[in-house]
């Protein structure tokens, strides 16, 4: 392959040094609004590394799910998945962690940059029960750098536009509308990861999040419009201003 980009001198003459508010924004501790961001967001994406390479995975839980313990820490609870322990077994060769916080219909996503500890103190897991269930441990993340992401990537993308279904997505329920929501393909053919509800996957891509109790019936009953610059639903009651500080 020709025309490759090997060295930082190459990017910086092709793309220029970041400026302004993409500089300012980047702070070493968690303000006040992002605490705000953090506390309404109920998906995170963590991002670790190791011997054997990189790893990102999803985390999701109702909102708050991820504890806001100062300006410098948040604590997250490992609960019960696959079992693969990819993040923790990275986290215990590696601390280096990132974060990105998502929150339904809002364009603007958080970042966090940090180091990972666990902990299984009971205490402490036990403070993160839910519905009688308590995680086998706690991620503790010592924030090094947090700012936010401008909202073009999920403006562009449509990622909250309720309007959709369309294109690759429309594919995509239309194989799950065939296939029973229980059940994933892999190289050995379908196999039954246990019941979710095809309205809950349709449900985050409402405006109102997972506190919606029903997917939209109809095109009419579909809240659409025009959108701001933060790329959320004008008429809509935002649930984080977006402003950063």
């Amino acid at each position: 392959m020709q025309n490759l980009v090997t060295s930082e001198a190459e990017l910086d003459a092709l793309y220029g040094k970041p400026a302004g508010a993409a500089v300012i924004k980047e702070i070493g501790h968690i303000s006040e609004h992002y605490r705000r961001f953090i506390e309404t967001s109920p998906f995170v994406v963590l991002a670790t590394s190791g011997p054997e390479g990189l790893d990102c995975t999803p985390r999701g839980d109702p909102a708050g799910f991820v504890r806001v313990v100062d300006e410098r820490t948040v604590m997250l609870p490992d609960r019960r998945g696959n079992n693969r322990i990819d993040t923790l077994r990275n986290i215990v060769r590696d601390p280096r962690i990132a974060l990105l916080f998502l929150i339904p219909g809002v364009g603007r996503t958080l970042r966090i940059n940090g180091r990972a500890a666990i902990s299984i103190d009971p205490d402490l897991c036990a403070s993160f029960t839910m519905e009688g269930k308590v995680p086998r441990s706690v991620i503790v993340v010592t924030a090094e750098s947090v700012y936010t992401q401008c909202p073009k990537a999920l403006v562009r993308s449509r990622l909250w536009d309720p309007s959709r279904p369309e294109g690759a997505y429309t594919c995509y329920l239309e194989f799950e509308n065939r296939v029973p929501a229980t059940m994933i393909y892999s190289g050995y053919g379908f196999f039954d990861t246990g019941a979710l509800r095809l309205d809950r996957r349709r449900r985050l891509y409402s405006p109102c999040g997972n506190q919606c109790s029903r997917a939209p019936k109809s095109q009419s009953d579909q809240r659409s419009g025009p959108r701001s610059k933060t790329g959320t639903i004008q008429g809509t009651t935002p649930l984080w201003r977006a402003r950063d500080q």
